[in-house]
């Protein structure tokens, strides 16, 4: 297994998915977003598990100022959150090729189980 967390210190769903993997005793690398961003590469990795609207997060304060909910184009949408990326759902937890979003204990307990 070679988890990644992306997320924020302060998210409290972020310190609930290191918890879930620290109780499991799984090794993870924690990325915190407010120190270092994701990369192109990383984010198109995450982008083909999960869709860029479950990505972003819609009600903070960037997402109206950045004219989010106007934007259609999946591409112009994954541009200006890789400059932005403040404005993701956290945290990210990345297992190899697949990705979730949010709290997902029933996705890292599958991840487990095949393991």
């Amino acid at each position: 297994m070679n988890i990644q967390i992306f997320g924020m210190k302060k998210c409290f769903d972020t310190k609930k998915a290191e918890r879930f993997f620290k109780e499991r005793k799984i090794q993870f690398q924690f990325i915190d977003l407010n120190e270092k961003t994701m990369s192109k590469g990383e984010l198109n990795s995450v982008l083909n598990s999960i869709s860029i609207n479950e990505l972003i997060n819609s009600k903070s304060k960037d997402y109206a100022k950045l004219n989010f909910n106007n934007i259609r184009s999946a591409e112009i949408k994954a541009e200006l959150l890789l400059k932005n990326q403040k404005i993701m759902n956290t945290p990210i937890v990345r297992n190899g090729k697949e990705a979730t979003v949010g709290y997902e204990i029933e996705v890292w307990n599958k991840w487990l189980e095949n393991n």
